[in-house]
């Protein structure tokens, strides 16, 4: 038995927590201004084979909605995707595209009736390869801020950053309840300062999906264990239609549902089906705890989701579980950083590495307390870590809650508490700064 923890604080632990993400995301926002003003770095970035020709002077000129002053530090890579959909749509001329096969323009026409499908002739913009729900809040909380008198893409820019860290503090708020009773209240606060101390933490507050996905991620987590079934359901879908990889919370929706056994009613509900009828109550049960993988399959199987397929094939090259590509990709990446030809590279993929061990392993370490949340983030590690090139597991581990539980447990020692916070806090300035000057982070 853990010894009964003081409390730490007479404010409510709400109050707490958005007084802590409040000035992070001050601190945080405030860092990039700062370093953006005080330095510039030598390019190219060489940290991967391609991002030499990305990282020049002027290489990103000709994109439009990487180029807006206003909040600029918070706006590189993707985030030309997310602003690109919230503000004109899916078939966006301003943005880059893929060339279809005839094959591949067939594919994803059958049973398609909409007007895009004529319009776009046999070429796919590459904001297909994105999921729309990070794009729609964007755009619904761009509404009131037009009252600012701001152009379009700064005031989308301001949305997509205000989606993000309120999508964080719902991670925040959702860990200080999945932990409290384990870890107690000072344990609580810890887990959740984790999550926004944590190297790619930074990615939470920029025009990405991250801050969106973990918000609504680890809600449902936590609405499970509480059980509030229809709340969760609703929660997982909309992670799901923000990032692909939410179809994994239908394990932690369906793990309590078939361990109770509530799931063996089915059966007899449906034998007895002539006699009273549709089991309309069964089903309910069953459509809330596959609801994850319902609306993925509704997606993936539109004409959005057919067309994701393509464009991540032909351009980004991933696709799921591509086991031997993934496998033989990580064998390099591994052995480059050994070769010492080049330290940037090799730099980069110990990150890319300690985030795959860290993951994994915390995974492992919370399956017993957290069984269910424990299987999610193994499984959403695996879908990233098969997904294709070797790139980004360091950013996608902050899609699974055990990593943050497990440092949390170890940070009860003081010790490892103040040295964990040192060395993240150094790694999220260094990778914030590198966002900053649209260098490769991951």
């Amino acid at each position: 038995m853990r010894e009964e923890r003081r409390e730490t604080s007479n404010l409510n632990p709400i109050v707490n927590i958005i007084l802590m993400w409040s000035c992070w995301a001050a601190l945080l926002l405030g860092f990039q201004a700062f370093a953006s003003a005080r330095l510039q770095p030598e390019r190219p970035d060489d940290a991967l084979f391609w991002t030499a020709t990305e990282t020049t002077l002027g290489s990103q000129d000709e994109k439009i909605y990487l180029n807006e002053p206003f909040m600029n530090n918070q706006v590189a890579w993707d985030s030309e995707f997310y602003l690109s959909i919230a503000i004109v749509g899916y078939q966006d001329p301003a943005v880059r595209g893929v060339q279809m096969t005839g094959a591949q323009a067939i594919e994803i026409r059958p049973g398609v009736s909409m007007p895009l499908v004529s319009e776009i002739g046999e070429e796919l913009s590459l904001n297909f390869a994105f999921l729309p729900f990070y794009p729609v809040m964007m755009r619904l909380v761009s509404v009131p801020l037009r009252v600012f008198g701001l152009n379009p893409i700064a005031t989308a820019t301001l949305a997509g950053v205000m989606v993000s860290l309120l999508g964080t503090l719902g991670a925040m708020v959702a860990l200080f309840d999945l932990t409290n009773d384990e870890l107690g209240e000072a344990g609580g606060y810890r887990t959740a300062f984790y999550l926004i101390a944590f190297p790619t933490g930074m990615f939470l507050a920029q025009v990405y999906t991250e801050g969106l996905f973990v918000g609504l991620a680890f809600g449902a987590l936590a609405l499970t264990r509480r059980n509030r079934w229809g709340w969760a359901a609703v929660l997982a879908v909309l992670a799901t239609w923000t990032r692909a990889v939410g179809v994994a919370l239908f394990i932690p929706l369906i793990y309590p549902w078939l361990q109770s056994g509530d799931w063996m009613d089915l059966d007899l509900e449906w034998r007895e089906l002539y006699f009273k009828g549709i089991p309309w109550r069964a089903i309910g049960r069953a459509f809330i705890h596959l609801s994850p993988l319902i609306a993925f399959l509704l997606w993936r199987f539109s004409f959005y989701g057919l067309a994701f397929n393509v464009v991540e094939d032909l351009f980004f090259g991933r696709g799921a579980f591509q086991f031997g590509t993934s496998f033989f990709g990580w064998i390099n990446a591994f052995q480059t950083i050994f070769d010492g030809e080049n330290g940037q590279r090799s730099t980069y993929y110990m990150i890319e590495f300690g985030g795959i061990v860290l993951g994994i392993w915390a995974c492992l370490a919370t399956r017993k307390r957290y069984p269910a949340v424990s299987w999610y983030g193994l499984v959403a590690i695996l879908l990233a870590l098969t997904s294709g090139p070797p790139q980004g597991m360091h950013r996608y581990i902050l899609a699974a809650p055990s990593v943050f539980i497990f440092l949390s447990r170890l940070g009860e020692r003081e010790w490892f508490d103040r040295a964990w916070t040192i060395l993240s806090v150094l790694l999220l300035g260094l990778l914030a700064m590198l966002f900053t000057f649209n260098f490769w982070v991951g």
